[in-house]
């Protein structure tokens, strides 16, 4: 979830912790990334540290920098900086923690959700003023719990990797009421992600059920409550790349505006669930179908500004020659018999659409503007909501329940009440609905999001983004902030 209630004072409690901690760490140089695509200002517009302020800065910046996941672990090699070149070093920090550190060219096509600008040089300047380091730096990070909830469980993910992480388990034949060192072993490593499961015992007892059954929610699968093959690739997935998940999370909220619209509807595309929000608070949710690996649905910021009721289907030429042609070429009569019909664009081309009756749009689809040409819709296909992986359209979001959101999202527009709806809908006729207010959408790309307590939620990461991801955030880290002058 997206929220931001109590954010103010979290921030100013993190600052002072890290200000009480920053004298544990060791006098050694932290990395930290660096966009070469921004200059800096001038020397003669740097604000001036006292030496005081300047001790200070430096630790709470090291600090900082392994607290929002700037890197990795091990801090390099020891140095000092000057007044100026550390007040860079903040400036660079600050464009990091808040804005993310991939330049233009490191996005691809799909990342279509850029960060805002941000010059973080006022806020520091004033807070030099006013002597107030901590406080800003503990104001850099994005605004949200949910961003909070992932530096909780990055610490508490560092400190298992800290402790030796967790071994691979073996395929072994494991199942309630069973016994033995498999059973031990399995119960080990559950324990170390969920604390309300005893890590000693051998017996694959109703306790040690209930914490499968928790893992495998935590990790998207069926909670069956019994380790098959994808139980035992989730668990033994290691715990330093779960690290790195985290990290390239916590990097996509970066992306994200400081001020959400409060009205809202968010997509978790990898997790493939949609919640609509009004006045920050989630009124609705539902399951949806996603992009399948190599017709990703990508990520994007918009406003759903109507809903075609009973749409016909334009067939994307992609879709078209490599799935529908071929199976008119292997049984003719396939294309007439499901509703499509050729339509030539006076060029000598040609593409299909399919009738309104026989879609496979459904009876809604909600537009808005994008240059991917995606879109939310309905869709006949219901026995795709009954799966745990959800991940199979060509790229557009298909809905649970259009109805409800059709119904939810066009309350405010005066000509379509729900009775309106209904009826159009029966009478089958190509209608579109303007909305009388537009609804903010976002899709965004969730594999790892937190509880309060640190506990982690992961999905498989099905596009490969958060290993891209991940790989360039740590090409990033090519300079170093000192933990002390």
């Amino acid at each position: 979830m997206i929220e931001t209630r109590g954010i103010k004072r979290l921030r100013i409690r993190t600052a002072l912790a890290l200000m009480a901690c920053a004298c544990s760490f060791p006098i050694a140089a932290q990395q930290l990334v660096l966009d070469p695509a921004i200059v800096n200002p001038a020397p003669a517009t740097l604000p001036t540290l006292t030496p005081a302020q300047a001790t200070v800065l430096a630790k709470l910046i090291a600090a900082d920098s392994i607290a929002q996941g700037l890197q990795e672990g091990a801090a390099p090699v020891a140095m000092n900086l000057d007044g100026d070149t550390l007040v860079r070093a903040a400036l660079d920090h600050a464009r990091a923690v808040h804005a993310g550190r991939l330049i233009e060219s490191d996005f691809q096509l799909e990342w279509g959700i850029r960060p805002q600008p941000y010059d973080p040089l006022p806020g520091f300047a004033d807070a030099v003023a006013r002597d107030r380091l901590a406080e800003w730096v503990a104001s850099l990070p994005p605004p949200y719990a949910g961003y909070d909830t992932l530096v909780t469980g990055l610490a508490r993910y560092r400190s298992i990797a800290a402790a030796g992480g967790w071994a691979a388990l073996a395929k072994a034949d494991v199942k309630p009421d069973s016994k033995g060192a498999a059973v031990a072993a399995l119960r080990r490593r559950i324990a170390l992600e969920d604390s309300a499961l005893v890590a000693t015992g051998d017996r694959y007892d109703a306790n040690l059920v209930a914490a499968v059954r928790r893992a495998q929610q935590r990790y998207g699968l069926n909670p069956t409550g019994a380790v098959g093959a994808q139980t035992i690739a989730a668990l033994n997935v290691p715990v330093e790349a779960r690290i790195l998940q985290i990290m390239a999370n916590m990097e996509r909220w970066r992306w994200l505006p400081t001020d959400l619209p409060k009205n809202r509807i968010q997509v978790n595309i990898a997790a493939a669930v949609l919640t609509v929000f009004e006045g920050d608070t989630p009124v609705m949710s539902m399951k949806v179908v996603t992009g399948k690996p190599g017709a990703e649905t990508p990520m994007l910021v918009s406003q759903i500004h109507s809903i075609v009721l009973n749409p016909p289907w334009n067939v994307p030429a992609s879709i078209a020659n490599r799935e529908l042609w071929p199976k008119e070429k292997a049984k003719p009569g396939y294309l007439k018999r499901n509703g499509f019909r050729v339509i030539e664009d006076g060029n000598g081309g040609k593409r299909l659409q399919q009738s309104s009756e026989l879609s496979a749009l459904g009876k809604y689809k909600f537009d808005f503007d994008n240059r991917f040409a995606v879109y939310l819709h309905d869709t006949p296909a219901q026995a795709g909501f009954a799966r745990f992986d959800r991940l199979s359209s060509h790229g557009c979001v298909r809905l649970e329940r259009p109805d409800d959101l059709a119904k939810l999202l066009l309350k405010t527009t005066a000509e379509w009440s729900p009775t309106q709806i209904d009826s159009t809908i029966a009478g089958g006729k190509t209608v579109r609905a303007t909305l009388a207010d537009r609804e903010a959408v976002y899709l965004l790309y969730w594999t790892a999001f937190a509880s309060p307590n640190g506990m982690v939620s992961f999905r498989s990461d099905p596009y490969g983004w958060d290993k891209t991801l991940a790989a360039k955030i740590v090409t990033r880290q090519t300079r170093q902030v000192p933990a002390s002058i």
